[in-house]
């Protein structure tokens, strides 16, 4: 039997902002925080799953939800969201740039203007998304942000070669910014998932060949699921990880 969730007293009244939570590892990571007692805000493309989520939030019991649907390809709307929700919060303690999308592409068919909406999506948010918190963070003398990146890339998985450049200067954006961001006690890390089953990863890309690729590659035979994802953003949000930055933590089975 998996164990009961771990708790955060840290976490509790902190406000929290991520990018991309209405649905997936998003909303895993949106609810858990809600559960830990944190203020959340969050942006997502879709309306429909965002309010169903945060409706499910606050039937829980764990009050009301700040989210907007935006398009981060949008930065102009994104850091303006980002800047209503502080507004309405107040200054973000921690942020996750979960937002990505990896659409299948052939490095064939890649015209410039694809390669740029992939980029848009896949990376640009994040710089700008800490570029908008940071002020708020040194404000509070100290904060917590969380760089989703991605294993697919280190184990050489083919079939999005621009996502897979993406997400690979994941690791140089936490990196880059460690020493810079430390020096206000704002740490900076990265959470890489592996192949996670949500419900989109499961409707296209699973089937009987997937599921020989998960058996010979993990070292776990669990299937990944968006809360483990969520397990490790929280720990890395919270005072738990006080003396953690710079670092790049894996999810994956062991697949890598």
């Amino acid at each position: 039997m998996p164990n009961a969730p771990s708790t955060y007293p840290s976490l509790r009244g902190r406000a929290v902002f991520v990018t991309g939570g209405g649905s997936g590892i998003g909303a895993a990571i949106v609810s858990a925080l809600a559960a830990q007692g944190a203020r959340v805000a969050f942006v997502d493309i879709a309306a429909e799953p965002s309010q169903a989520l945060a409706g499910s939030i606050e039937a829980a019991g764990h009050g009301a939800v700040w989210w907007r649907a935006c398009d981060v390809r949008d930065i102009a709307a994104l850091q303006s969201s980002i800047a209503d929700a502080q507004a309405a919060l107040g200054d973000f303690s921690v942020l996750v740039n979960n937002v990505a999308s990896d659409d299948r592409h052939t490095l064939e068919s890649v015209t410039p203007a694809y390669y740029d909406d992939r980029i848009a999506i896949n990376e640009r948010p994040a710089f700008f998304a800490i570029q908008a918190v940071v002020p708020g963070m040194r404000r509070l003398g100290a904060g917590s942000v969380i760089n989703l990146g991605s294993t697919g890339w280190q184990a050489k998985g083919s079939g999005y070669p621009v996502y897979s450049i993406a997400k690979s200067s994941v690791n140089g954006l936490t990196r880059g910014l460690a020493r810079t961001l430390g020096a206000d006690r704002i740490r900076i890390n990265t959470v890489s998932p592996g192949w996670v089953m949500t419900e989109r990863q499961i409707k296209l890309w699973l089937d009987a060949e997937g599921e020989k690729e998960l058996a010979r590659n993990q070292c776990l035979p669990d299937k990944l699921q968006p809360n483990d994802i969520a397990a490790m953003v929280l720990f890395l949000a919270s005072d738990d990880a006080a003396m953690c930055t710079a670092q790049e933590f894996k999810v994956d089975a062991g697949w890598v």
